[in-house]
């Protein structure tokens, strides 16, 4: 039921977490204008994982049918040595993401997902204002003013503008820049059509499946697109780009020499891909708080918790984040009620995209082991299959991917609002979440050991 009051509410950036908060905000009876910096409207990249977490979220919205035209449920997640393929660990994905969590586990072009949502938005009637970038925030007014001198003011208003994030350089009151990680990911797309005339891919081409390579310092990502048209390639592997530069192409043989000794379908991949670009790693450091003291601000998506792809859940946090804060502000009877508001917001989120952020960056250091003892432990726990927390395929490990997939962004907010009523007010004294599933046990770094 929407709220008895309507927030005029801006949020700024028109990415996957920006759209979904204002689509979530619009559902609940508030006004809704997006400002966008770019001058047309558009998501670049390729594939892009959509969790159960994420498509319960699609389904609510009552996307799904259009959704499923444009992804592909991949039927499990492999986890394969680089050198040969075997596959060590797996999880099941279908039936098994939509029996045990209600929603599908997908895989979709960013473009096509990013459509889908300003799609949505529009329909709502929602404002997406381009060619609008914020200069100035007034935290207190609140208001923003554009690099054309406009301002404008809102009730609310929300930074969603990525890992660059300008307004969260505003709120920390000093420019951060993001830091260098030491990785980079090549990414190429390919015509499955052309695949499958090769016998020695056909299975990749015709069964849709989430595929990782793990090898020393690299891995390899490779999924279906586009009903099972396109295959997405990524390969994550250290840093070799200039300082100065971002993204370039790859020249021609690099990827090939980079991956010589591994498996041999990835070089028959290789030779059928064309354009191949490399994308520097970046991210960004936690902060203390993601809301103004004003209580009129707050940022939500890569602006506050930027996580890398080795957990594929960077996303989904963000559309967790527009969604969880709709709902609570759903509930709100008047406008004093917004700081209390946005500190329950940071509450049920903080802590656990901080989990993730750290659980992302612990799976890379699986993904990537040199060859040797540790590496061989890994290989030995994961075909065993006894699984434990902390089991390094954490796809498999059942209470992780429960608290991960399994999360439900209304009753989360039915829950933090419920002891807010309760309580009469937010009290700073409420004690945070545990950051994950079974956090006392699951705090320290896995050990490869039997």
């Amino acid at each position: 039921m929407p709220s008895p009051i309507s927030l005029d509410i801006i949020i700024v950036g028109a990415g996957l977490g920006g759209l979904a908060a204002a689509i979530s905000c619009s559902l609940a009876g508030h006004k809704v204008r997006i400002l966008e910096q770019t001058r047309t409207l558009g998501e670049v990249g390729a594939g892009i994982q959509v969790p159960p977490n994420a498509s319960r979220i699609l389904a609510k919205w009552g996307l799904m049918p259009q959704f499923q035209k444009v992804s592909v449920s991949p039927g499990a997640i492999r986890l394969r040595r680089y050198s040969d393929g075997k596959v060590l660990s797996e999880q099941p994905f279908v039936p098994d993401a939509e029996s045990d969590y209600g929603a599908p586990y997908c895989n979709v072009h960013r473009a096509d997902y990013h459509a889908l949502l300003v799609s949505k938005a529009r329909e709502l009637g929602i404002k997406i204002i381009l060619d609008a970038r914020v200069q100035e925030v007034d935290f207190s007014a609140p208001s923003v003013t554009l690099s054309n001198g406009n301002q404008l003011v809102a009730d609310l208003i929300i930074g969603a503008d990525g890992l660059k994030s300008h307004l969260r350089s505003l709120l920390l009151g000093r420019k951060e820049a993001p830091y260098l990680t030491g990785d980079l990911a090549y990414r190429v797309l390919i015509s499955a059509e052309k695949m499958r005339q090769d016998p020695a891919l056909v299975d990749l081409a015709t069964k849709p499946m989430f595929n990782i390579w793990m090898g020393p310092n690299m891995h390899a990502v490779c999924y279906l697109l586009k009903g099972g048209t396109i295959y997405n390639i990524v390969l994550c592997c250290p840093d070799n780009l200039p300082t100065d530069i971002n993204i370039a192409p790859a020249k021609d043989g690099e990827v090939e020499e980079l991956f010589t000794a591994w498996d041999p379908r990835l070089h028959k991949l290789f030779r059928l891909a064309h354009g191949i670009q490399k994308w520097r790693l970046e991210n960004s450091r936690e902060i203390e708080t993601w809301v103004h003291q004003e209580g009129k601000f707050a940022l939500l998506g890569d602006a506050c918790h930027s996580t890398l792809p080795y957990l594929a859940q960077g996303a989904a946090m963000a559309v967790e984040d527009g969604d969880l804060l709709g709902e609570l502000l759903e509930k709100i009877q008047t406008k004093e009620q917004v700081p209390d508001v946005l500190k329950i917001y940071e509450y049920l989120r903080k802590p656990r995209t901080e989990y993730v952020v750290k659980s992302s960056t612990s799976q890379r250091d699986v993904f990537h082991l040199l060859d040797g003892e540790e590496q061989r432990n890994r290989d030995r726990i994961m075909l065993a299959d006894v699984v434990m927390p902390g089991f390094p395929n954490k796809w498999r490990d059942h209470g992780f991917r429960n608290w991960l997939f399994g999360y439900d962004t209304a009753k989360e907010a039915e829950k933090g609002w419920g002891r807010y009523v309760k309580e009469g007010r937010f009290w700073n004294s409420w004690s945070a979440n545990s950051k994950g599933p079974q956090a006392a046990r699951m705090r320290g770094e896995f050990r490869f050991s039997l």
